[in-house]
């Protein structure tokens, strides 16, 4: 016995993890952090979760604003011709189409084919 309230006595800190008040608080901070089911690492990883998604929101907010002006667009029938002469290379009757292609174009093509 003497020899314990010497190690008490010399070391501060065993006074105080021997205090019952202290291990229920050092009991429960453990039990908080660690191994509830609301623990402090489980919302971490929920935040993170959180932030993801707002991004998404955001994201997605901007694309479905750019969708509708590209619609509010293609309600006018010369948007609608200029976009299907641009993209699907469509053209009006005894009209030619030439398609000019670069060498570096065609390169950063099959590159981006192999990867």
């Amino acid at each position: 016995m003497k020899k314990i309230k010497a190690y008490l006595n010399q070391f501060w800190f065993l006074k105080f993890l021997v205090n019952r008040y202290a291990l229920v608080l050092l009991f429960f901070v453990v039990w908080m952090v660690f191994l509830d089911n609301y623990s402090y690492l489980e919302h971490r990883v929920l935040d993170k979760e959180i932030n993801l998604l707002e991004e998404n929101i955001q994201y997605y907010k901007k694309e479905i604003k750019e969708d509708s002006i590209r619609i509010k667009k293609l309600k006018n029938s010369d948007q609608v011709e200029k976009y299907a002469r641009e993209n699907y290379y469509m053209k009006r009757e005894n009209e030619d189409i030439y398609l000019i292609e670069f060498e570096d174009e065609k390169k950063a093509i099959t590159e981006e084919k192999t990867k």
